[in-house]
């Protein structure tokens, strides 16, 4: 089972790959079977690309030249067929220098992050795959016709003993528990043993996390691979007992969540960085917990000697906040450059000064302020070729609480999807991974500021994060009204207040960068809500 990452779009490079692989799985691992992530051979999900006909040609011009290379060994490869006016999800079992046969995918998700019904069809005439590998039976589904009981039924009723299932299913939290669930079920209803191949790396917003399974025809389900790590999982399989024995398998030791959502941003900001051409990023570094966390995941994910934080005090940012800074830069490695921002925001404040006489400062000096940060963070960004990462969290892009063109400035958010109670949770996680303190304690626990007025507090304009995250997740990710809310005990005028703000600021959300999916429902792709509507529920 070939755990590894391959990129959307690289047709011709995991063409090269797979054939590569296949042939490894041959001569190193004597393998009779290798079985490759869904759609591997384009990536997934290609979205739109399969309205190109040059792209579906070139996938189908290299499963054919990657069939012609497999001798010795069966290949079982994900890919887009074209037929006709159609395009199908279509796996190909490729054996002595053809393709066999191949199975379309029967069940297609179009639900959250998935829009498979917009590029692909289901066959008419499609049912079971059954092919013979070395006297055994092996069928094929694909990715969510495991989560219907009808197609394994139907394949363990036509006489499979062994089911491969090739995956692109993203991370988010409770994945896991749900996908061992989801087998253990289909294993007791059919007696069919299963070996689930999942795909991992990120793109764009979603991350795979790999965590491939097997599960033995009486029931019991192996440790899962471990999560967001490309590698080879190779297992015999005992036909008479229709039992697994791993035999290279590095099982998952920590699926808690905070070990899972570290990880997945981890992975999901290292593969944008590096999928998209930049050797490096910068971030601002204030000296408060969210940049902290997104510096810290920046150099697990690309190492010090790629990271660049930028302190840029104002005449409100605090000694505290310039010494933290500094702190967890040393500790970490990371070069910190200072750029102070008095002489830009003076100099619109000049520049407005006639057109505002008269009038008392408000949100629009301290956004200047914000702004100012985020032209001066793109200007290095554009000088010097880094990825600027951005670093505001969910709580905040829920409610508006940051400034487009300012914070928002960037072009990755790597805790864009992680609400500001669990980036404490997580910098916690983090810490009590015996390396150190990676986010300084000192920062954890401060009380929250942006720093653009005297003695201001986040508190000053929201409820306890508590409280808002509670609020938040309850009515984005639990799909929750003002009403039930309010039933639910939480205080009507704060609550009316809260879902106001996140129907208002849908328009700073769709500016925003791109960041890693780790709740059951981020921003972006996932929650698509217009800009403009009269409805208040």
């Amino acid at each position: 089972m070939a755990q590894f990452d391959f990129p959307v779009g690289a047709v011709a490079d995991n063409t090269e790959r797979i054939g590569a692989l296949i042939a490894q799985a041959r001569d190193e691992f004597s393998a009779d079977v290798v079985v490759f992530p869904e759609l591997a051979l384009c990536g997934y999900p290609p979205e739109d690309l399969l309205l190109r006909p040059a792209f579906l040609e070139a996938c189908a011009r290299d499963i054919e030249a990657l069939a012609k290379q497999v001798r010795g060994i069966v290949a079982v490869v994900g890919w887009p067929e074209a037929a006709g006016a159609v395009v199908y999800n279509a796996v190909s079992v490729l054996r002595d220098s053809c393709i066999e046969t191949t199975y379309r995918k029967r069940e297609l998700p179009n639900y959250a992050v998935f829009d498979e019904r917009r590029h692909f069809a289901v066959d008419p005439d499609g049912g079971s795959c059954i092919v013979e590998v070395c006297g055994v039976s092996v069928g094929v589904l694909i990715c969510e016709d495991l989560w219907f009981a009808e197609p394994l039924a139907e394949t363990a009723a036509d006489g499979a003993e062994l089911v491969l299932v090739p995956n692109a299913s993203p991370f988010e939290h409770g994945k896991a528990a749900q996908r061992d669930a989801l087998i253990a079920r289909r294993v007791a209803e059919t007696g069919m043993a299963l070996a689930y191949l999942n795909a991992v790396g990120g793109q764009d917003e979603l991350v795979f996390d790999g965590g491939s399974v097997l599960a033995d025809g009486d029931g019991h389900v192996h440790a899962a691979a471990r999560a967001f790590d490309d590698r080879w999982l190779v297992a015999d399989f005992e036909p008479a007992t229709r039992r697994f024995t791993p035999v290279q398998w590095d099982a998952e030791t920590d699926e808690s969540r905070g070990s899972l959502a570290w990880r997945a941003l981890v992975r999901g900001t290292r593969d944008y960085v590096r999928k998209n051409g930049f050797s490096g990023v910068l971030l601002g570094l204030s000296g408060g917990v969210d940049s902290a966390m997104v510096l810290a995941i920046a150099v697990d994910a690309l190492g010090p000697e790629n990271v660049t934080a930028v302190r840029l005090p104002s005449r409100y940012t605090s000694d505290l906040s310039n010494d933290l800074a500094d702190a967890q830069a040393k500790a970490l490695g990371v070069t910190l450059h200072t750029v102070p921002i008095e002489a830009p925001f003076t100099g619109f404040l000049d520049a407005l000064a006639p057109l505002f006489d008269g009038m008392a400062p408000d949100v629009t000096e301290e956004n200047l302020q914000s702004r100012c940060r985020g032209a001066i963070m793109m200007a290095l960004s554009n000088k010097f070729g880094g990825l600027l990462l951005t670093t505001g969290n969910k709580s905040e892009y829920a409610v508006g609480y940051a400034t487009i063109y300012g914070d928002m400035c960037g072009g990755y958010a790597p805790i864009k999807d992680v609400y500001k109670t669990d980036v404490f949770a997580l910098c916690r996680w983090r810490n009590a991974q015996g390396d150190g303190e990676r986010i300084p304690d000192a920062v954890i626990a401060r009380p929250p500021s942006a720093e653009l007025r005297e003695n201001q507090l986040d508190q000053d304009s929201l409820p306890p994060y508590d409280l808002l995250d509670a609020i938040l997740e309850r009515h984005i990710e639990g799909g929750q009204s003002s009403g039930e809310l309010i039933s639910a005990g939480f205080d009507p005028t704060t609550v009316q207040r809260l879902l106001r703000l996140v129907r208002l600021n849908e328009w700073k959300r769709r500016q925003a960068a791109p960041g890693p999916k780790v709740s059951p429902l981020a921003f972006g792709r996932e929650r698509r809500y217009p800009i403009t509507s009269g409805f208040a529920g």
